[in-house]
């Protein structure tokens, strides 16, 4: 029992110097190390996680290494935070690059794919950013932290229908009929939709099966938009940060 009281009042007693500790280093490196969270900037909020859960953990281990190890993290961050501003190569290998995902109101599978977004995650994303119609947007990218950046086209940005004093009488949002190949009936049936009406419309794409479609939806028109396979080879303008 005294046994267990002393690793309490230890475990507490290193919480109330630990925290302080901590805050002082995240404060040290910065607003950016805790708000747009990159590649390593990430492994460093990890690293701390780790070595100060430890330290509270478990009673075993020293209280002065971790408090060390806290504070070289921070300078180490901080280092390395200089160096990338000082150096762009530096920089750019410490992170990812930009991937461009929607060009010209058209997904692209293969970069999709290479950053294992799934069409799901880049559609709630664009949600996020106001956008339901992916037809409206002319370029989206994935930054290096993650977060989606969007361009609308032109023609939704420069003068709404409110700045014209025009009454609006459609929404601009689309419902997706086919992802990934796959129909989604219960999205066709919502818009009193059916197969067959798809399939005439895909044959105006000269699409003869749905398996070439990466994506496709319909708007409140009930007008087709489809982004293929084939897609992946549009040639988007290379984005880097």
């Amino acid at each position: 029992m005294p046994t267990l009281l002393s690793d309490l009042l230890l475990i507490i007693g290193r919480i109330v110097t630990i925290l302080p500790l901590l805050l002082l280093v995240t404060l040290f490196m910065g607003k950016r190390a805790i708000g747009e969270l990159p590649v390593f900037d990430f492994l460093v909020i990890i690293t701390l996680a780790s070595v100060v859960g430890a330290d509270i953990a478990d009673p075993n281990i020293q209280h002065l290494p971790t408090t060390i190890a806290i504070i070289a993290i921070g300078v180490l961050q901080k280092i390395v935070s200089h160096l990338k501003l000082a150096n762009r190569t530096i920089g750019k290998l410490l992170t990812f690059e930009p991937t461009v995902v929607v060009y010209q109101g058209t997904l692209l599978p293969q970069n999709l794919k290479k950053i294992g977004y799934s069409i799901d995650n880049i559609l709630q994303m664009l949600r996020d950013k106001e956008v339901f119609d992916v037809s409206d947007v002319e370029l989206a990218l994935v930054e290096a932290n993650g977060s989606l950046s969007v361009l609308k086209k032109t023609e939704k940005t420069a003068v709404t229908r409110q700045d014209l004093q025009i009454e609006n009488t459609d929404t601009s949002i689309s419902y997706p009929v086919i992802i990934e190949g796959k129909i989604i009936t219960s999205m066709l049936n919502n818009r009193n939709l059916n197969e067959q009406w798809l399939e005439t419309e895909l044959q105006k794409w000269s699409i003869t099966k749905t398996k070439e479609v990466f994506f496709a939806s319909v708007n409140s028109n009930n007008q087709l938009h489809i982004s293929l396979y084939d897609d992946q080879y549009v040639d988007a303008p290379p984005i880097q940060h």
